[in-house]
């Protein structure tokens, strides 16, 4: 039982400690938690305003990104369909000079084909004209030959 005294002894002795204690803690709480919690929550709650605000001018800024390079890339096309559309004009002119400067060749070999068939066709007629003169020239020339040679070439 003596046990049992010295504990409410030693409780008593401990009740104004532990309602100081008490006090104390609930002085803190609402001097000094209470305020730092409240802080705390409005930094939270300004800190996920500005993450959200970040996240919609992201999205925002994204957007406005694929808008940016959707037009770069029409630019892109309608550039190059032009450039190709040129290429081909180019191309189709250099077709059409080669076409006629190979139709302007054939026309002059044409011509010059013909100029030198008629050139021959007139050397024929002029050689077959001339042909009876001078097979008689020539018989006559190997006729009237000295006739020291002619018997010179039979012995």
């Amino acid at each position: 039982m003596e046990i049992a005294h010295q504990l409410g002894k030693l409780f008593l002795g401990a009740l104004p400690t532990t309602i100081g204690v008490l006090l104390f803690f609930f002085f803190l709480r609402w001097a000094f938690f209470k305020p730092i919690q409240e802080a705390m929550a409005k930094r939270e709650a300004l800190i996920e305003g500005a993450r959200t605000e970040a996240a919609s001018v992201e999205a925002a800024a994204k957007q406005e990104l694929d808008t940016y390079n959707d037009a770069l890339r029409k630019a892109r096309a309608e550039i190059y369909g032009e450039q190709e559309a040129a290429r081909q004009a180019a191309l189709d002119g250099r077709a059409q000079l080669l076409k006629a400067i190979r139709s302007r060749s054939q026309e002059d070999v044409s011509a010059a084909k013909k100029r030198v068939a008629a050139d021959l066709a007139a050397a024929r007629a002029q050689v077959e004209a001339d042909m009876p003169a001078l097979a008689g020239e020539i018989a006559r020339s190997i006729l009237e030959k000295p006739s020291s040679l002619r018997g010179g070439a039979g012995r």
